[in-house]
């Protein structure tokens, strides 16, 4: 999404149609437009059926400068709005959403399944950098959205956007008509939920009551045009019929009634079973052949959220209607239209809608499942097609659900709603007509089939009563800029995050080094004196300049004062931050711990980063546009870099060579998939790189660095020490590559490798300060692993004859009795090395 200095040109240029059609006619939706796209004003659009709130959030979509993701309470709903559902984007569990202290703990608690303790989903960083990105969050259906998931949904925006503010100061855009479909609340659900909240709607949510929000409702109705219908309508909407709109509206009842299928009444009924039978039965009734075409799905698209029937079965002569709209450019059909088959052959089937002549040809179409993605390059939020659901785009529709019908329009509709159930459903199935004459009661309607919420009514009434107007947008939106601008320099929040970091640190200062905490400490003190007072009395000036010359745009003593204060807080933000934490760093082998100061310490950089982009651009010319793309590329966490270890170590003899240890153990990591702890432990690489033992004995004596890490990495860490001894001119033993060769070796492999250099066993025993028969025992031991000759030790002669006593040796008999059969010419030496050559 890409920001216009000119917002309106640019609409107007990109999408005449909708300014024509909507704004000129709408002032309600051109309100509705600017609030969202001039002011940070959480937004409730409603309005009576067929008032355009659907082609609204599609425009919205195509020219909005916000970074917006749309979100819907169903899979179909989500899938019709271009966007995802709530659910999956937010990782909620299904089943009530106990609400917690959302500050303090930001999470839920869920009694879904067998959860029964609170919980935090773990969100990848993708899906992060999407949230903090985020400007503007669509929810569309709200009226089917209970208000312990909208209190989820501000639980997570606050967790990774901003704590203090409700949805973390993510601006809201409800949109739906809370007099028509309601939420879904089980009996055992509400039994829960009902001891934390008023009603199940989403009005009554707790971080929406805290939340300053509008309601606007569109008023123009584009479905109807016939007044006396469209106050029928508004009267069974309100509650507010008497016993003259009821028997209007009974005149519409014809008992009997069965029309032909070329005048293409659709039956809307209460329930799932009744459309089922009345489809069925009208299926059997055609004598023509049966075809049943499958649909075909790639990739993710979940069966909950097909669009259309996994297999449609369809005959010449069936009623049927359209799922989606026309996308080529004839635009011969559109979501809801009723047709009848009057083909099908192979892939095609051709349908004749009423009053047409030509009939239209339909092939499979396809819907598309989108995921949401940041792309970190340029910033934007993009939609990625995860899933494809391939089928023709018909479904029967002799008759279907009242609760399907939602969002469709109807040339002819037979109701039945006698036996409706929840509220709006009667003012549902009504509003779907385009006239009164299309519309025809199967069965006559009594005060009691038409169910409102009192509730629901009281809040409606509210907002009809409370709208915006022009001089309340401007308030807001001149709010807004200042907002904006006091944000861009309030340094207050990096050093809350800085102290946090500071007292973790304090708690885990046993396990942590490095110069980390020191520079944040110091830098303190200059950042509140230079950089927090300074903006404390700059902000009095932006409100009086604000208040004088208008918004930002033109708003030239405005432009000059911001531009003058960012070049000022740039350099402060270079020398008494930015500076100061790249030249520090920390190292802890606790990874808990580590995780902890990292996170926080890429947070405070992430910080900074959105400070720079947001005062670099003020310096040339602020715009909101402008500041909220700056602030969200900015926004965007890197991965964690491991450059803040390079001066942990700046306390020791040697960091330099401390450093070099770091990049090897990270190397080495990433080698073997081992931990870094579990290679070389903090402490043991203080201690090397402060004695820089030279010789292979003087590094297996530093305490950690005996056995198996001498073999596995001895070698790698001396050579690293006696290069940087010889390069910093320090003494380096006269045989340091053999040093460097045996330092790797076991005590065993060390005997083996002087041997094979020409040392016998006694030069060897004497230069290790060992016994002759250890020598001896190693050297057996490479001999029955067949890695040594035995002639290599004892000449033949000698070993044929011990070899000799040994094939006439008993089983009872040991090495002292084959030394007693030889006599004292062979030594327990000899034997033992033909022993381990003969039995190996």
């Amino acid at each position: 999404m890409r920001f216009f200095p000119d917002f309106h040109k640019f609409v107007i240029q990109n999408n005449p149609t909708f300014v024509v059609m909507h704004f000129e006619n709408n002032p309600q939706l051109k309100l509705a437009f600017e609030f969202i796209n001039y002011t940070n004003q959480n937004l409730f659009l409603t309005g009576k059926a067929g008032t355009g709130k659907t082609t609204f959030l599609k425009n919205l979509r195509k020219v909005s400068p916000k970074r917006m993701i749309v979100v819907a309470p169903t899979g179909v709903a989500a899938i019709n709005a271009g966007g995802v559902t709530i659910h999956s984007f937010f990782q909620l569990p299904f089943g009530p959403q106990i609400p917690q202290n959302a500050v303090k703990t930001d999470f839920f608690s869920s009694t879904s399944g067998t959860e029964k303790t609170g919980r935090i989903n773990r969100f990848s960083r993708n899906k992060i950098n999407l949230i903090r990105s985020m400007d503007l969050l669509v929810i569309d259906e709200i009226s089917m959205v209970r208000s312990d998931v909208l209190d989820a949904i501000d639980a997570t925006l606050r967790r990774f956007k901003n704590r203090y503010l409700p949805f973390g100061g993510v601006q809201l855009l409800m949109i739906g008509d809370l007099q028509q479909l309601a939420p879904v609340i089980k009996e055992e659900d509400w039994n829960i939920l009902g001891k934390y909240y008023e009603t199940g709607y989403f009005f009554s949510s707790h971080a929406l009551k805290k939340s300053d929000f509008v309601g606007i409702e569109l008023e123009h109705i584009y479905r109807q045009s016939e007044q006396e219908f469209i106050d029928l309508l508004n009267k069974v909407r309100n509650n507010e019929m008497d016993s003259d709109d009821l028997q209007l509206l009974n005149n519409q009842y014809q008992p009997g009634f069965s029309p032909s299928d070329e005048e293409g009444y659709i039956a809307l009924t209460t329930h799932n079973y009744q459309a089922k039978r009345i489809n069925d039965e009208h299926l059997k009734s055609l004598s023509t052949k049966a075809h049943r075409f499958k649909c075909r799905v790639e990739g993710d698209f979940p069966d909950y959220s097909y669009p259309a029937d996994e297999i449609l079965e369809i005959k010449t002569g069936a009623q049927v209607m359209f799922l989606k709209n026309d996308t080529s450019i004839e635009k011969r059909y559109y979501n809801g239209k009723i047709g009848k088959v009057i083909q099908i052959e192979e892939n095609q089937i051709e349908v004749l809608c009423p009053d047409e002549t030509e009939p239209i040809i339909v092939e499979a179409d396809v819907w598309e499942n989108t995921r949401y993605n940041l792309n970190e390059k340029t910033g934007e939020i993009v939609e990625d097609v995860v899933g494809r659901f391939f089928q023709h785009p018909l479904k029967l529709a002799w008759a279907i659900t009242i609760h399907k019908s939602q969002g469709l329009t109807f040339e002819k509709a037979i109701i039945d709603a006698k036996q409706s159930f929840a509220h709006g459903q009667v003012y549902v199935a009504l509003s779907r007509c385009k006239s009164l004459n299309g519309l025809v009661l199967s069965t006559p309607l009594n005060p009691e089939s038409v169910i409102n919420d009192k509730t629901v009514t009281s809040f409606t009434h509210r907002v009809e009563q409370n709208q915006p107007n022009d001089e309340v947008l401007e308030k807001h939106r001149k709010e807004y800029e200042l907002l904006l601008i006091n944000e861009l320099f309030d340094f207050k929040p990096l050093t809350r995050t800085i102290g946090y970091l500071l007292r973790i640190w304090e708690e885990n200062q046993t396990s942590l080094m490095g110069n980390l905490q020191t520079e944040l400490k110091n830098l303190l003190l200059p950042v509140q004196q230079e950089m927090i007072d300074i903006a404390e009395k700059f902000r009095p000036q932006t409100k009086k300049l604000v208040s004088e010359f208008g918004f930002a745009d033109k708003n030239h003593p405005l432009q000059e004062r911001l531009q003058k204060a960012s070049a000022y807080f740039l350099d402060k933000l270079q020398n008494l931050l930015e500076t100061p934490i790249e030249q520090s760093g920390f190292e802890t082998d606790n990874r808990a711990v580590r995780k902890r100061i990292a996170d926080l310490l890429g947070q405070i950089e992430t910080e900074i980063k959105v400070k720079r982009a947001g005062l670099e651009l003020a310096s040339n010319e602020f715009s909101v546009g402008g500041y909220l793309e700056a602030r969200a590329l900015a926004s965007i966490e890197k991965p964690a870099t491991k450059a803040r270890k390079q001066a942990a170590a700046l306390n020791i003899s040697h960091p330099a060579f401390y450093n070099q240890l770091l990049e090897w153990r990270e190397k080495k990591s990433q080698e073997t998939g081992m931990e870094e702890s579990q290679i070389l432990r903090q402490k043991v690489m203080l201690e090397i790189a402060e004695s820089l033992p030279s010789t292979a004995a003087e590094l297996k004596k530093v305490k950690g660095m005996g056995g198996k890490k001498m073999e596995q990495f001895g070698q790698d860490i001396l050579a690293l020490i006696l290069d940087f001894r010889q390069k910093k001119g320090m003494d380096i033993p006269l045989n340091a590559k053999e040093e460097v060769e045996i330092a790797g070796l076991n005590t065993k492999e060390i005997t083996l490798a002087l041997f094979k250099k020409g040392l016998k066993p006694n030069e060897i025993a004497q230069k290790r300060n060992f016994a002759i028969s250890t020598v001896e025992g190693h050297l057996s031991h490479f001999v029955s692993r067949g890695e040594l000759d035995i002639f290599e030790l004892i000449d033949r002669d000698r070993y044929e004859t011990i070899a000799r006593c040994l094939q006439e040796k008993q089983e009872n008999e040991n090495s002292a009795d084959v030394k007693n059969k030889l006599g004292n010419e062979y030594s327990y030496s000899e034997i033992r090395l033909v022993m381990a050559d003969f039995y190996k």
